[in-house]
């Protein structure tokens, strides 16, 4: 079913554009439909990069044949905000501006929230063209360039999609996406080779190397601008060059060759670490993984190469410190990966804008990484998202890949409530201040001083203090009656030696180790005092307690604004706040009494805390 206009951010698109409309044509018909005296200049030269300038009454737009249509978009919203344009000449901070769908031929998606694949159904190709269209117009409007459209966990019949049983309809999609500037990327098995009759995939190969140039010949003779190929290897039980006792630059640099004839790039994902830790073995800790995976490469792969690195450590938690390896490498192109797909943050029923965490990162950062992906939290739902409200954060994601460190997340989040519900939406105040705090109040119900996976396992959503403590995933926090944490210190797992050494004299001292983390780099016992005076046992009740609070105010407040709404979208959203305060009261509950258990400490404010 296709979104209605004005259930996203682009209530100025006209429903009416024929198809046989170029997007730029769409976009001059749309401003000259509202007022607009505009004329599209296109400049090859120019590439993404777009200029407007003033011109009499009207506006001239120059720009590549992709800038121009960026440009015509940032016209739109301005004029249909009522604000003035920004006259003068703007460029991406990143090349590639990448979103990774998680989505497998069966229809279902890997950590979806919001409805099932609409690109797949039943192993095979399902999709409206009418749905992509929007889809590709709703990219442009916010400046992505690329998608991957199958899961990084490539399972049959998903590693055909670089074969001839289904490059025809890879190019079919393709084509629509094409003129929206977006170009396919395609998530590959590297064990292909052996799964098409080979009896290796060993990179160093000669008959492995022959195998991948000529299948790549062959998927760009019918997608000849494809992006590249996305690769999870060695992780997860996923194979790769370490079954041949093979290095990750050979790996990687045994497609990029194969790719680089035809200027394609190979995304390599640095997810990778030993999934089968025996929690009783203290020396290993997963964190570490990622750098001690890579760091020693640098400057081993091939140019077309892009390290994709998660933002942090561990994996898309609630609060992470910056992987060490994006401050490594320095003769290596790397993304960073994020994750829209709120797996670990409220699975798009809880409410979770998520600018703060960009902004976190991108503030410690010297110099940003070349390109930036993103895990998609889209499906086929009528709303694309499951919560309406977190489309705003796949429109600040587009806006953050365009505008770098200069990403102001508060005045996106104004222009998304403007264009969502129009610029006279009377409750606009309310609801920025509900999402600006829902980071905040999110991780005190949850996961404070930095905490993580006290999660149910498998589903990860609600709590679960010790579902993964003895698992094999590595992910633990070995609490007892004393203490809480691990001690990732020069002298614990010397995790903390990894970064630079600023960072690491900072994170490596509890009285200077920010107290949002405290609990990630260190082993504290709960009678340790805290910056305020307070105990961390005592913050930790606080924290739960005050999260819970703040989860019913955001109920209060979108009952409040009933009168504001369309009805069913008011309805809509009251069912997913109902929710997470059933879902803030259980982990305040729940967690308060994991620690009371141990300690035997009761709340300095003698709330109730259940035995």
């Amino acid at each position: 079913m296709l979104l209605n206009a004005e259930k996203c951010w682009l209530p100025f698109l006209s429903d009416h554009c024929p198809r046989t409309f170029s997007p730029v044509e769409e976009a001059r018909v749309e401003l000259e439909e509202m007022g607009a005296n505009a004329r599209l200049q296109v400049e090859e030269s120019m590439q993404d990069a777009y200029r407007i300038e003033k011109d009499g009454e009207g506006y001239v737009i120059y720009g590549g044949e992709k800038g121009v249509l960026y440009g015509a978009y940032q016209l739109l919203e301005k004029m249909y905000l009522g604000q003035c344009p920004c006259c003068g000449e703007t460029k991406p901070a990143y090349g590639l501006r990448m979103l990774n769908h998680w989505d497998n031929m069966n229809g279902q998606i890997e950590r979806g929230y919001a409805g099932n694949s609409f690109f797949f159904k039943d192993s095979r190709f399902c999709w409206e063209e009418e749905r992509i269209r929007f889809y590709g117009r709703m990219l442009a409007s916010c400046g992505i360039n690329a998608i991957s459209m199958n899961n990084v966990n490539v399972h049959y019949p998903a590693d055909r999609l670089c074969t001839e049983e289904l490059l025809p309809e890879v190019k079919k999609i393709a084509d629509v996406f094409r003129a929206y500037g977006v170009r396919l990327i395609i998530s590959v098995d590297y064990a292909l080779p052996v799964t098409l009759g080979l009896d290796t995939a060993d990179p160093l190969d000669e008959r492995v190397q022959a195998f991948w140039e000529k299948q790549v010949d062959l998927i760009y003779s019918y997608v000849p601008d494809l992006c590249g190929f996305l690769v999870k290897a060695d992780s997860e039980f996923r194979p790769g060059p370490y079954m041949y006792k093979r290095n990750h630059a050979e790996g990687a640099n045994l497609l990029a060759r194969a790719l680089k004839p035809h200027g394609g790039v190979l995304i390599w994902r640095c997810f990778v670490y030993n999934c089968r830790q025996d929690w009783r073995d203290h020396s290993i800790d997963r964190p570490k993984a990622a750098y001690e995976n890579y760091a020693h490469l640098d400057g081993q792969f091939e140019d077309n190469v892009i390290l994709q690195v998660k933002n942090g450590p561990y994996d898309f938690q609630v609060r992470e410190p910056v992987s060490p390896l994006l401050y490594a490498m320095p003769k290596t192109c790397k993304s960073i990966e994020f994750q829209l797909a709120q797996e670990y943050t409220g699975q798009q029923i809880d409410l979770y804008y998520m600018a703060p965490v960009w902004h976190e990162v991108m503030d410690q950062l010297p110099a940003l990484p070349l390109h930036i992906a993103a895990v998609t939290n889209l499906g086929n739902d009528e709303n694309w998202t499951g919560h309406t409200l977190a489309q705003a954060n796949l429109y600040a994601y587009g806006r953050m890949a365009w505008q770098g460190k200069g990403f102001d997340g508060v005045q996106v989040l104004k222009d998304w409530i403007g264009l969502t519900f129009g610029p006279d939406f009377t409750e606009r105040d309310r609801l920025e201040s509900m999402m600006l705090s829902s980071r905040s109040t999110y991780e005190k119900y949850t996961a404070n001083l930095g905490l993580g996976w006290m999660v149910t396992p498998h589903s990860h959503y609600g709590p679960d203090a010790e579902g993964y403590e003895y698992d094999f995933w590595g992910t633990y926090h070995r609490a007892n009656c004393r203490f809480v944490g691990i001690d990732r210190s020069d002298k614990g797992t010397g995790y903390i030696q990894q970064y630079p050494e600023e960072l690491a004299r900072l994170y490596n001292d509890p009285a200077t180790c920010p107290e949002k983390m405290l609990l990630f780099f260190h082993r504290m016992p709960y009678d340790y005092v805290m910056k305020d005076g307070r105990t961390m046992l005592q913050r930790l009740y606080d924290d739960h307690f005050e999260g819970l609070a703040e989860a019913e105010k955001l109920l209060e407040d979108w009952q409040a604004m009933e009168h504001a709404l369309p009805e069913k979208d008011y309805l809509h959203g009251l069912a997913r706040f109902q929710q997470q305060v059933k879902n803030a009261r259980n982990w305040c509950d729940r967690m308060n009494t994991y620690f009371y258990r141990f300690t035997l400490i009761p709340d300095a404010r003698g709330r109730r805390i259940y035995d």
